[in-house]
């Protein structure tokens, strides 16, 4: 019997996991059955089960996927942040990140990533090897922005006395909002995240109303 390639097998992970996460796309996790999998795939049930021992592996895997290619997006994003206006460079990372993501994922409709991702930080509620993995990234990207909140703080064009990591969760804070309203209500873009940034970010003392 002819041997069967590494790559033959990578191919065929491969398109079980990209299966399963139209599935989960549209349906959600829990609504999603395995033999929605294999109708998807075209694979019989055993040949995923090579792979996969059951819907929870592949919930785990397609969230690390995830993680990782918004991890990616962040940090490829930020490279080319240097000193543009943070507002554009905010909304900038997100839209491509999101934008992105969602092609690579063969998303369906608008926010279809955004509503994978939502999924996703629920399901770290109860499986702590995703809590594990969601921790890890987090800590990269803190460190990716960080690194961009100081080149901002050093030209002042942030202020120093502000402890960077504070910044830094602000504006992560922000992204998983933003995140988050895509998902739910679908009116969210990029233009409107930028726009009131750059209006909360040019507030001065004379703009604001007194005191009650």
């Amino acid at each position: 019997m002819a041997r069967v390639s590494q790559a033959h097998l990578d191919a065929r992970r491969r398109q079980i996991l990209d299966g399963a996460r139209r599935c989960f796309t549209r349906n959600g996790f829990h609504a999603t059955s395995m033999q929605d999998v294999f109708q998807e795939t075209g694979l019989s049930s055993g040949a995923v089960y090579r792979y996969f021992r059951g819907k929870d592996e592949l919930i785990t895997a397609v969230a690390e996927e995830a993680f990782e290619w918004m991890r990616e997006a962040f940090e490829s994003a930020t490279r080319d942040a240097p000193l543009r206006p943070l507002d554009e460079v905010v909304a900038g990372v997100l839209s491509r990140a999101l934008d992105e993501q969602a092609r690579r994922a063969g998303a369906e409709r608008p926010g279809a990533f955004a509503e994978l991702i939502v999924q996703v930080w629920s399901e770290t509620l109860r499986s702590e090897a995703l809590a594990v993995t969601l921790n890890t990234g987090y800590e990269r990207m803190r460190e990716t922005w960080g690194g961009v909140v100081v080149t901002y703080q050093e030209a002042g064009l942030l202020r120093a006395d502000v402890p960077t990591d504070h910044v830094v969760r602000t504006l992560m804070a922000l992204a998983q909002g933003f995140i988050v309203q895509r998902a739910l209500f679908k009116d969210a873009d990029s233009e409107m995240l930028r726009n009131g940034l750059r209006a909360l970010m040019t507030a001065t003392d004379g703009d604001r109303p007194p005191r009650a």
